[in-house]
């Protein structure tokens, strides 16, 4: 089960995080980039594919130089409407703190496949581009 995990560190009655439940976009595929005040400060990486979003903490977050490079750790896929979450995680949840939406929108593979194709890619190596 694809959220089993996100809905397993969550209790929905303190957290205003939206409930897992699968859900994808009709048409364009959706990202969406959240900065998180969490422990520490670091981003959220989160790509739509196969009716979640893949999701990974980026650490030192974003840069503007292409020759940076930066480690982005994989996390438990985050329900579809998580694109849309920001606000503020209680004390003593799971990932505590303030989440807000850095950057959102479409992308698309590098190849222009069809959407149900790139969502297949994840599990290999993914070139994306925001459309």
């Amino acid at each position: 089960m694809a959220l089993a995990l996100y809905n397993k560190k969550r209790n929905f009655n303190v957290t205003p995080e939206p409930s897992g439940k699968l859900k994808s976009s009709a048409s364009k595929l959706s990202f969406v980039i959240q900065r998180h005040k969490a422990t520490s400060l670091h981003y959220d990486f989160r790509l739509e594919m196969e009716g979640v979003l893949k999701s990974w903490a980026v650490p030192k977050g974003p840069s503007l130089n292409p020759k940076d490079k930066r480690l982005a750790m994989m996390v438990e896929d985050h329900p579809y409407d998580y694109k849309d979450f920001s606000g503020i995680i209680p004390e003593g949840n799971y990932g505590a703190g303030i989440v807000e939406i850095w950057d959102k929108g479409f992308y698309s593979d590098l190849e222009n496949s069809e959407k149900s194709d790139a969502r297949k890619k994840i599990n290999g190596r993914l070139k994306i581009r925001q459309s």
